[in-house]
């Protein structure tokens, strides 16, 4: 199924576009989908750490 589909991508001639373009879109979502919940997981806790940083900044009273 997963050749079919490569193949399929690379070569316009063999797609069969009956229902196919439903299983595209969700693929293109689950794929989207995964790189957002990475680049979260990855700079989650540095942007956490960054606006923690910023919020006491702004909180800090001047002299």
């Amino acid at each position: 199924m997963l050749v079919r589909f490569l193949q399929a991508l690379l070569n316009p001639e063999l797609r069969d576009d009956e229902g196919a373009t439903a299983v595209e879109y969700g693929l293109m979502v689950a794929l989207i989908a995964v790189v957002i919940i990475g680049a979260v997981i990855l700079l989650g806790d540095n942007l956490s750490g960054m606006f923690g940083g910023v919020a006491d900044q702004v909180q800090a009273p001047t002299p």
